[in-house]
């Protein structure tokens, strides 16, 4: 399948494991540029041999996401590297576990920096190139900001703000030719989504239940 998406430069925050590696291939096997911005270098750099081996090209960036000052020099890095933006996924997130009752303010607010603020920081920063690119913006949310969870306030909240945000940038960049959508995930057996599952008293059957 040709998405037309030869050549464009395309940041996926998280792209490292889970959901955001599969983008990350899927973007080189199309032809793109990925951008893999994480936590650990070593991970994104496993990831960029991948994409090489493929017979494309990546850049590896190494951002503590949740610190504001990180997201406005990844997206520096980025237009140093490239001098374009086409596309933004943010995808990084941390199903924290932040709940009502054994919560915190500052566990809340560290849980809306780890799941929620980057997403408008890259956003924010990338605006100027993917106005001048017509780019794109698919936000990754989940399916708890619908349904609950019950124990994660901070992550349900993050992924309620996530698809907020989607419906009003797409109204806001309409005029600039700006797609912006959501992929809300369900259940996906991501690295952390099997550490949650290792936690429950009876793992196997839940795993089960859940397939069901």
């Amino acid at each position: 399948m040709d998405l037309y998406l030869k050549d464009k430069v395309v940041i996926v925050t998280g792209g490292a494991k889970g959901i955001g590696k599969s983008i990350v291939l899927a973007l080189a096997q199309e032809g793109a540029i990925p951008v893999i911005v994480g936590r650990r270098q070593a991970d994104n750099l496993l990831v960029k041999a991948e994409v090489e081996a493929l017979g494309g090209q990546a850049l590896a960036l190494e951002a503590e996401l949740a610190q504001p000052e990180a997201c406005a020099a990844a997206v520096a890095q980025v237009l140093s590297s490239y001098g374009r933006i086409d596309g933004l996924v943010n995808n990084a997130g941390l199903n924290d576990g932040v709940s009502l009752a054994s919560g915190s303010y500052a566990a809340f607010v560290d849980s809306l920096h780890n799941s929620l603020i980057h997403y408008y920081l890259m956003a924010h920063h990338s605006l100027p190139a993917l106005i001048k690119s017509q780019g794109s913006i698919v936000n990754i949310s989940s399916k708890t900001a619908e349904t609950g969870q019950g124990g994660t306030s901070g992550y349900a909240a993050a992924n309620g703000g996530r698809n907020a945000l989607t419906r009003e940038w797409a109204v806001e960049l309409l005029p600039h030719k700006i797609r912006v959508n959501a992929l809300i995930v369900a259940e996906c057996m991501t690295p952390q989504y099997e550490s949650w599952v290792k936690t429950l008293s009876d793992p196997e059957a839940t795993l089960k239940k859940i397939t069901d």
